[in-house]
């Protein structure tokens, strides 16, 4: 009855599961799949690193003792690729336990054996809120003169379309949606590029070069960081 709800929801999303148990993955899998959703399985914490290289998973379920590490300790390196809600779902039930994966960051706690109903409406809560999350974002970022317009992936300046190429922009809508935050340069690239910056360093300053000149009269700017990052805020 649970998954038919759910599904009568019309509920869709991504799911990474991370369980190093093949009964319970393989359980797991099937049941989240029956409500309609995508499952991404991961039996360590090398395979879900890998999911996160090559996929948008839109929140996770996490067993906390893997073959490879921690649950918990894998939470923030998750959180970095993707903030996302995450779930622990583990054999480990004490109170100080429970109270160590929240603390830790974890939005809920499953606690096994679990009850599947139980399981599926944790799961649905935690892809409602992220799903509704996402759907409060604004369709249109203004910034001074500086207008972003999220549905064209386009950005204007005083009305003119700036022409920005899809990296461009990209780079850009990263800088203004964390105005005054410094960024290490590898971070904006892997951000903006999906992949190390050792490929090509080049890529990244002439792209910030360009923003810089393109943004420039907007009452805004993107700033050189030491130690080689940058930063967009007011001029």
């Amino acid at each position: 009855m649970e998954n038919k709800r759910m599904n009568d929801r019309n509920i869709t999303g991504v799911i990474l599961l991370v369980e190093d148990d093949p009964n319970i993955l393989d359980a797991n899998r099937r049941i989240l799949e029956s409500c309609g959703l995508t499952v991404l399985c991961a039996a360590t914490l090398g395979e879900a690193r890998k999911w996160l290289k090559s996929e948008k998973p839109d929140i996770a379920v996490l067993d906390i003792m893997l073959p490879d590490g921690d649950g918990i300790a894998f939470l923030p390196e998750l959180r970095k690729e993707r903030k996302i809600p995450a779930l622990f779902l583990t054999g480990k039930s004490s109170d100080e336990e429970r109270i160590q994966g929240l603390r830790a960051g974890g939005n809920d706690y499953i606690t096994k054996p679990y009850k599947i109903d139980e399981f599926c409406a944790r799961v649905e809560a935690a892809l409602r809120w992220e799903l509704d999350k996402r759907n409060d974002i604004p369709d249109t970022i203004t910034k001074g003169a500086l207008t972003l317009k999220i549905n064209l992936g386009a950005a204007f300046l005083n009305g003119a379309d700036l022409l920005l190429s899809k990296k461009e922009y990209a780079l850009l809508l990263v800088l203004v949606q964390n105005e005054s935050k410094e960024f290490f340069a590898g971070e904006l690239y892997e951000m903006v590029w999906g992949t190390t910056m050792n490929e090509n360093p080049s890529s990244l300053r002439n792209a910030v070069y360009r923003l810089r000149s393109k943004i420039e009269g907007s009452g805004y700017t993107v700033r050189n960081v030491y130690g080689e990052g940058y930063c967009f805020e007011k001029e």
